[in-house]
């Protein structure tokens, strides 16, 4: 194989597995809940008022979806009167951790970023 299609080979894997990632932790809200599982909410409706703007309906579906790729889990305590269900960090959604500290690093440097070139804008403006 030539060093330009192991290459365009290469990427292609990569590209694959990016679109496999976004696939389970991309949208709105997933990012959101697997930040605020793992900071310690794990009753629904402690996680509804941690993520602001989502709706019962949505966190629903979207914490199904994460527990069916296992980065949560759904632990229901009947011995509790009223009964309590909530939405654990597995170990495999721990892994996660580091993306979303990698990502909120960026976006804190992205932020200061973009906000000095948009206040440098400004002052040239004036």
């Amino acid at each position: 194989m030539k060093k330009a299609e192991l290459k365009q080979t290469e990427c292609a894997a990569r590209l694959a597995a990016v679109e496999d990632a976004m696939y389970v932790l991309g949208g709105k809200w997933k990012l959101r809940i697997i930040t605020a599982v793992v900071s310690g909410y794990h009753r629904f409706n402690e996680l509804q008022r941690a993520i602001t703007g989502i709706s019962a309906r949505v966190l629903s579906a979207e914490l199904k979806s994460l527990e069916l790729n296992e980065l949560v889990r759904r632990e229901v305590k009947a011995d509790l009167t009223p009964v309590v269900v909530e939405y654990l960090p597995t170990e495999y959604g721990m892994t996660v951790k580091e993306v979303v500290s990698v990502l909120g690093n960026w976006g804190l440097k992205h932020k200061k970023r973009i906000t000095g070139k948009s206040a440098a804008l400004i002052a040239k403006e004036d």
